[in-house]
């Protein structure tokens, strides 16, 4: 079954490139080095974000799918939303969104799980730690994926694999995101499970590690 709305890879990637053009937005990194992966996808405060991604994965070459609320798929739109890769999610069932995705990482040879961790576009006190105890449970690194409107440049970045401490992860994660800006930069929660308090923003240039073009056929899921 394939996972793009059109059957060219050659087409999504002239139509991602595009789109990306048209905006004066550039891609940063490429695809990292590894088959499966839980990727966060921050910040996330607007609708626009779920276009940009698209243009993004498609410029890099992944086959994507995303996750959003069962209720997103109602009536046209929702014909539209599934064309496009769209998966939905009943949300009322959270206890089992991380069991479920681990087992979703587990039944694939070559996976990218895409996460917003903020779970919303509206302001919230701190992110949920669902994409972390994803990557803990499958074994799996995590790669920071980012849209930064105030440069105009997306893509994916540092990847590391979690210790299992979560805070002192946290403290990578925070310093990565410290310079990156939402759409809606009044909407962007503060890059914190709730154990420690944000480190004071950095004005140092997010790393982003060199990576090459996708060649395993791994698919990205995007939780929204």
């Amino acid at each position: 079954m394939s996972f793009l709305p059109f059957s060219s890879k050659s087409f999504t990637h002239f139509v991602g490139d595009a789109w990306l053009r048209a905006f004066g937005w550039h891609v940063d990194g490429g695809v990292p080095d590894v088959r499966k992966a839980v990727v966060i996808a921050a910040p996330h405060t607007s609708n626009w974000d779920l276009p940009f991604t698209l243009a993004v994965s498609w410029k890099l070459g992944f086959p994507m799918s995303w996750l959003g609320k069962h209720t997103l798929f109602a009536g046209a739109k929702g014909k539209f939303f599934r064309a496009v890769g769209g998966i939905p999610v009943d949300r009322s069932r959270r206890s089992d969104a991380v069991a479920n995705a681990v087992d979703v990482i587990d039944q694939h040879d070559d996976l990218f799980l895409i996460v917003a961790p903020e779970g919303t576009r509206s302001k919230t006190e701190r992110w949920k730690t669902g994409f972390y105890h994803m990557a803990v449970g499958a074994k799996v690194p995590i790669v920071l994926g980012f849209l930064d409107y105030k440069t105009k440049r997306g893509g994916l970045g540092t990847l590391f694999w979690p210790t299992g401490d979560i805070d002192a992860d946290m403290k990578k994660i925070r310093a990565f995101y410290a310079t990156i800006q939402g759409k809606h930069p009044e909407r962007m929660s503060a890059t914190t499970v709730g154990a420690a308090a944000p480190a004071a923003p950095s004005t140092a240039a997010a790393p982003v590690v060199p990576t090459t073009a996708a060649s395993n056929g791994a698919r990205l899921v995007v939780d929204f």
